[in-house]
C-alpha cells in the first residue's frame, strides 16, 4: 500500500486489511475473526429449494457485516482468483439464489438465520452451479466526539482498521451425477530442515464437485501402523479435473518413513459414517 503525502494540515490515514478465507475448517462450522458459520457449503440439489445458515458473533464487541455473492476460478494449485465470467464449463449460481438478510449486526454472543431460496428458471442448462457466499466484516461508525484524535498536528496519524471476509461455496446441481475421484503421483520430498512432505494429485472425472479429508497412515515392513497426516475440508471444484497438492506428514519420534508402505485415503467429511472416496499406496 503506497503512502501519501498532503502538503497542508494534519493527515489520519485509515489502512485497510482485507484478508479473504476459502478452505474449510474442521467441523461443519467455519469461523474467522469472530464469526461463525453454520454450515460451511450449501448445496442445491434434487427437490431443496430452501436452505438456512447460522451465523454466530462470538466475540464480545459488536460486528456488522455484509453480504454478497462473488465468483472463484479454482486453479490447478487449489489457489482462488476473482473472476467476472465463467470459465468454460462453469457456470455461476448466484442469479438463481435469493436471500436474506443482505446484512447483519450481531451483539457479543448474539446469531442469526439467514434464509437462502433456489429459483429454478425452465431453461436452466444441465449442470453444476458455483458462486460464494461472501461475508465482509464493516467496522461500527463512533459516534460523533468518539474519533480517534491527532495531538500533534504537525504529524501524520495512522489508524490501521482490519476487515475481514469470509466465503462458503453455494452450489446449485441440474441434473448432475456423482463424480469420482482418484489420487495420483504420490511422492515424499524430504525438505532441508528434515521434514517429510507429501506431493499428489487429485484426479476428478465427472459432473460434481467433490470435498473430503484426507488421511496419511505409514506402515512398517514390521506392521506397525501410524497416522502421520490429516487435512480436513479439500475441495476439488468443478470445472476442474485435477488439483494439485502438498502437506507436512508427521513423523512419530524415532521413526523414519521408509521400509515399509504410505496409505492416502480421501474419505467423506461425515464423521459419524465416513466413506472412502478414493484410497492409494505408496510404497517406501
Amino acid at each position: 500500500m503506497k503512502n501519501q503525502k498532503c502538503l497542508t494540515g494534519t493527515i489520519t490515514k485509515v489502512c485497510v486489511l482485507c484478508v479473504l478465507f476459502i478452505t474449510v475448517g474442521v467441523s461443519q462450522t467455519h469461523a474467522q475473526g469472530d464469526l461463525l458459520i453454520t454450515p460451511r457449503r450449501v448445496v442445491f440439489e434434487g427437490n431443496r429449494e430452501k436452505q438456512e445458515i447460522t451465523l454466530a458473533n462470538t466475540g464480545t464487541d459488536t460486528a456488522r457485516y455484509e453480504i454478497s455473492f462473488v465468483q472463484y476460478r479454482m486453479n490447478t494449485d487449489g489457489s482462488f482468483e476473482i473472476i467476472s465470467e465463467p470459465d468454460s464449463g462453469q457456470y455461476f449460481a448466484d442469479s438463481f439464489i435469493r436471500y436474506f438478510p443482505r446484512s447483519v449486526v450481531l451483539g457479543p454472543r448474539e446469531s442469526q438465520v439467514l434464509r437462502m431460496q433456489l429459483r429454478k428458471t425452465p431453461d436452466m442448462a444441465k449442470g453444476e452451479y458455483r458462486s460464494h457466499l461472501y461475508f465482509r466484516a464493516v467496522p461500527l461508525q463512533k459516534p460523533l466526539g468518539e474519533e480517534d484524535q491527532v495531538i500533534d498536528t504537525n504529524a501524520i496519524g495512522i489508524k490501521l482498521t482490519p476487515i475481514f471476509g469470509i466465503s462458503i461455496p453455494v452450489i446449485v446441481r441440474i441434473g448432475t451425477s456423482p463424480s469420482t475421484i482418484s489420487l495420483a503421483e504420490l511422492s515424499i520430498e524430504k525438505k532441508e530442515d528434515n521434514t517429510d512432505w507429501l506431493k499428489m494429485s487429485f484426479q476428478r472425472r465427472g459432473e460434481q464437485s467433490m470435498y473430503g479429508d484426507l488421511v496419511a497412515e505409514f506402515t512398517s515392513n514390521d506392521g506397525i501402523t501410524y497416522s502421520v497426516g490429516l487435512v480436513r475440508g479439500i475441495g476439488i471444484y468443478t470445472p476442474n479435473e485435477t488439483r494439485n497438492f502438498s502437506f507436512q506428514l508427521n513423523k512419530p519420534e524415532g521413526i523414519e518413513l521408509k521400509n515399509g508402505k504410505l496409505t492416502l485415503k480421501f474419505i467423506s467429511a461425515n464423521e459419524s459414517k465416513p466413506e472412502i472416496y478414493a484410497q492409494s499406496v505408496l510404497n517406501l
